[in-house]
């Protein structure tokens, strides 16, 4: 090739001697270069750790700018910093062969801080955070970022760090490790690490042609097995992803890992597979780890930098949280503390002809008091699918449910037999059904089977809506919060209560948490 073969790469050292690497090679093959430093967003903001900045290739982004400009023919990247998906017009055109693909502990004074529960450790990288977390979950992560040197740096003048992490191949490569220092090989490496990747324009058939000579094979098969498996799992420089493949008697190795951000959950994955048949291994894997809970915290991983705009005052569960819409950032907390009351036995020397229970923790204080047996009920009516389902469970068929107490009571006065009903409650009985009762002559026995104590917390202003199960669920709310947003309620009885102090009140179509939840998705999905 007659014209000089311009090398894009940023201008840090370690970046630098990497370029001049692929320099060095092209010129072996005969042809004339010029390095090109540019400056990287990912150089110039350093006041926060990558995965803060929430954006992806911030250290590939200006070479991609400068490349699909025409100022570079070529761009010269570590391949653990490049996205997994490459912009429109630009492709892989080489992976040199690997380096040392460890991370690497470079410590002050000794080892001994690793057998105690207290450390002090440094890295701007979410996995290695995590994995260390996982390792040793009473130690102190501190945000590291900036260059090779000026990271040596801050840890010599940090006196009461103990050390920090660093790849093996980047302080390798410049001469800057101790020898002291540690290959943490418990520690799964970053997708690609201690690869170089050269990128190309895919129309400049030239450029590509003659860095198909620099590709090395082993490396190139390992890398791309490494990236697709973050890919499957869409992480990137964002996520506590990490992979690691290598080929060792015509067999592809892989070990995999997803954890929490905090380290305290993880799930790892193996797979060993001939070279040749190794080509479905990364989404093999991929898909092992989402099935074992990798959606999960990838998603609690993407939401963990958004704020919170839906509050639940009852405490939802993992399986309820994963039907949320993705606009939805929701938090919870049980607003409400239940406390199980002894049921004295006169109320139940004989049998009960009418019994009304409209709560499930009715229920409970029930058959915690007495048996199955002991409960002698000739008509049980109810409120809610749940609680009817329960009812029926342990203690006895429902003669009649409705969806709200107000409806149940204007129920029994139509339709039930006698005069007299025994209604287990609790102490905040909110609902209309014993006025109606009565005014209709009808003689109610409430016995109070549980206290409900109202325990609310203050939650953010920028709170967009709460979803309520109860009136004392609003009661407790608005101990501590104000009457802003909207209120989804999971019935008409929590919807009156909010009514007296939300503009904004909308109701599920039944009386359950799954059916609040979908309230707030069609909220959400039609913003």
């Amino acid at each position: 090739m007659s014209k000089i073969i311009k090398i894009g790469t940023r201008d840090s050292e370690l970046a630098l001697w990497q370029a001049k690497i692929v320099q060095s090679q092209l010129e072996n093959l005969g042809h004339k270069t010029q390095l090109v430093p540019v400056k990287s967003t990912g150089d110039l903001v350093l006041d926060k750790p990558l995965y803060e900045l929430g954006i992806t290739g911030i250290f590939t982004r200006t070479l991609d700018i400068a490349m699909l400009n025409h100022d570079i023919d070529i761009a010269v990247h570590s391949l653990k910093d490049v996205p997994t998906v490459l912009p429109k017009g630009i492709v892989q055109a080489a992976v040199i062969k690997r380096g040392n693909v460890h991370d690497t502990l470079i410590f002050k004074d000794n080892e001994e801080f690793l057998s105690s529960k207290k450390g002090i450790i440094a890295t701007g990288s979410l996995r290695r955070r995590a994995q260390w977390l996982n390792r040793f979950p009473t130690h102190t992560i501190v945000d590291l970022r900036g260059n090779v040197n000026s990271r040596l740096q801050k840890l010599e003048d940090n006196e009461d760090w103990n050390g920090a992490i660093f790849a093996a191949a980047g302080i390798g490569r410049i001469g800057l490790r101790p020898e002291e220092a540690i290959n943490l090989e418990w520690m799964i490496p970053a997708p690609a690490q201690g690869a170089i990747m050269i990128t190309a324009l895919q129309d400049d058939e030239e450029i590509r042609t003659i860095c198909k000579e620099l590709n090395h094979e082993e490396t190139e098969i390992c890398t791309t097995i490494e990236r697709a498996f973050l890919n499957k799992l869409e992480g990137g420089c964002t996520a506590p992803i990490g992979a690691l493949a290598y080929i060792k008697n015509e067999e592809v190795n892989f070990k995999g890992v997803l954890l929490s951000t905090d380290g305290s959950k993880r799930i790892d994955v193996t797979r060993v597979k001939k070279l040749g048949e190794h080509h479905d291994m990364a989404e093999f894997c991929a898909n092992f780890v989402i099935e074992r809970g990798g959606k999960r915290l990838m998603d609690a991983i993407k939401h963990s930098n958004k704020k919170t705009n839906v509050y639940s005052t009852k405490s939802l569960t993992e399986g309820q949280r994963l039907l949320f819409h993705e606009k939805v950032v929701v938090d919870s907390g049980d607003f409400i503390k239940i406390s199980l009351n002894r049921i004295h036995p006169r109320f139940l020397k004989n049998e009960i002809k009418n019994v009304v229970i409209t709560s499930k923790n009715a229920v409970e204080s029930l058959t915690t008091n007495y048996s199955a047996i002991e409960l002698q009920f000739k008509n049980i009516y109810c409120v809610g699918r749940r609680t009817k389902q329960l009812v029926e469970k342990k203690i006895g068929k429902v003669t009649h449910s409705e969806n709200s107490a107000k409806k149940l009571a204007h129920y029994l006065v139509d339709y039930m037999e006698g005069t007299e009903v025994t209604y287990f409650c609790s102490d905040l009985r909110l609902d209309d059904l014993p006025t109606i009762l009565e005014e209709n002559n009808i003689k109610v026995t409430e016995v109070e089977a549980y206290q409900t104590k109202l325990d609310a917390i203050k939650i953010p202003d920028s709170i967009e809506g709460v979803m309520f199960y109860s009136p004392s669920t609003v009661q407790s709310y608005l101990e501590k919060n104000h009457a802003n947003g909207i209120a989804f309620c999971i019935g008409e009885t929590t919807a009156t209560e909010a009514k007296k102090h939300f503009d904004d009140v909308r109701i599920a179509k039944v009386p359950t948490v799954e059916s609040v939840i979908e309230l707030v998705n069609e909220y959400y999905i039609g913003l």
